[in-house]
């Protein structure tokens, strides 16, 4: 028992030490983004924007993104109603789940469920686009439509 006391000491303390690092230093956010492949598919990626710790209360920031508008939706569909057969994303957004869950699937047959917290970049707005899923409902989203020439390379 002993022994797994100690570890856990270490695993705290270097917790504490690897945070104190990284204050006032680059951070990144976890996204997801569903894109069009060059085989004409929708694949996942995943992504990490960066963003900088200005310490209590300011927090962690990123740089501004350009946005040209947003919208709100509450899916209250169940079952068999609620499956949205593949489908492109319509523009380029990012869509903040705010309640519910969704499972989504690729072109390429991999599923993942987002919930509560999770952001998509639903970026698959050519080729054979994807399908939802309801998994938890009512869903309530928040979808920030954003440029199609919104550089990501950073992000990567």
């Amino acid at each position: 028992m002993r022994a797994t006391t100690d570890l856990s000491s270490k695993v705290n303390t270097q917790k504490i030490v690897n945070l104190r690092e990284i204050r006032g230093r680059l951070q990144v956010m976890q996204i997801t983004r569903i894109f069009t492949g060059d085989d004409g598919q929708s694949h996942f990626e995943e992504l990490e924007i960066p963003s900088t710790d200005l310490g209590p209360p300011r927090g962690e920031i990123t740089s501004s993104i350009t946005s040209t508008t947003s919208f709100f939706r509450t899916t209250h569909t169940e079952g068999e109603d609620d499956i949205y057969d593949y489908h492109c994303a319509p523009q380029r957004q990012f869509v903040i789940h705010l309640s519910g869950s969704v499972e989504i699937e690729t072109g390429d047959g991999t599923k993942r469920r987002f919930g509560v917290g999770d952001i998509l970049l639903a970026d698959d707005t050519t080729g054979q686009g994807h399908i939802s899923r309801g998994v938890e409902t009512p869903r309530r989203q928040v979808f920030i439509v954003v440029s199609p020439d919104l550089d990501l390379e950073s992000w990567r």
